[in-house]
């Protein structure tokens, strides 16, 4: 029996590169060979890269610019090639957080009040700054005085359009989802950052954040939490797997956004909610593959 060529795509140009490249390593030691004929594929500037991959699928492990914004999603469909997780219009919604929030107002679901940012903004603090296209947290503020509040705008716009999002204090969790037609959300993980909130740092960096999975939520607001991410994830077009993040206050679910590529390292959130379910690493990427094909 011949085995399935996997060309494993990591990366890119966006500021999520070194944690691409993580993730992507991950993936690759965690393929199995009986089943796979593997090859590592490390995208620089040069696109045209893209060209020579052969067949079979490829598992794109790239993360925010290029990889989740649709752009490598539309070449692959242009060449015909499949590969693992959302096309091109659910990537693109996915990323662009404007976009998102109005795709998903209309299902019911709760999100926290939020504004483009423009000159002259009134300020109802505390609040959270974020780059509209940027993952991992990257470029992203909360501000709790207003002295803070320009810097944490020339961050953000360091990687282009800004929102101001109203901060809501509460327990952070994640719900993963997987499936095509037939959806299955996996077990809601709580998420304890040792740091003001779980950014960059607490999301890569041993130590600095603790995971409780499942989450120590009652099982009517787990229940919510899982029905508005397949709910979200449906909406959008997701196909294969991805991850819907949320803040919980007084029992209330509040949708922050979507991860259409979520993390693949070994701190990733994913993961582990994949081995509460009793599912393994090398058992998480059998299932991502045999969605994309």
């Amino acid at each position: 029996m011949s085995k399935l060529r996997v060309t494993v795509l990591m990366g890119g140009r966006g500021s999520e590169r070194e944690i691409s490249l993580l993730s992507g390593r991950e993936v690759v030691k965690n393929l199995d060979r009986k089943k796979y004929e593997v090859e590592e594929l490390i995208l620089n500037n040069d696109l045209s890269l893209l060209l020579k991959i052969k067949t079979g699928v490829v598992f794109i492990v790239i993360h925010g610019k290029d990889g989740e914004d649709g752009l490598i999603q539309g070449i692959l469909d242009f060449l015909k090639i499949p590969y693992t997780g959302s096309g091109f219009l659910a990537s693109s919604v996915g990323m662009n957080k404007i976009v998102f929030k109005r795709v998903i107002e209309h299902l019911g679901v709760a999100i926290p009040e939020w504004r483009v940012y423009k000159k002259g903004i009134e300020l109802n603090l505390p609040c959270v700054v974020k780059p509209v296209d940027q993952g991992s947290s990257v470029g992203v503020s909360v501000v709790k005085k207003e002295g803070d509040f320009k810097k944490a705008i020339e961050l953000a716009r360091g990687y282009g359009e800004v929102i101001v999002e109203e901060y809501i204090e509460g327990t952070e969790v994640s719900c993963g989802v997987l499936g095509n037609d037939d959806l299955r959300a996996l077990p809601v993980i709580e998420i304890e950052p040792k740091n003001d909130f779980f950014d960059y740092e607490a999301k890569y960096c041993a130590g600095k954040c603790e995971e409780i999975v499942p989450a120590r939520i009652s099982s009517e607001v787990e229940r919510r939490v899982k029905r508005d991410s397949m709910a979200i994830f449906r909406t959008i077009g997701c196909r294969g797997f991805a991850r819907v993040d949320f803040i919980i206050k007084n029992g209330k679910p509040y949708v922050l956004e979507i991860n259409t590529i979520p993390g693949l390292t070994s701190q990733s959130l994913l993961p582990k909610e994949a081995i509460a379910e009793g599912m393994s690493y090398s058992q998480l990427l059998d299932k991502i593959i045999e969605l994309a094909i």
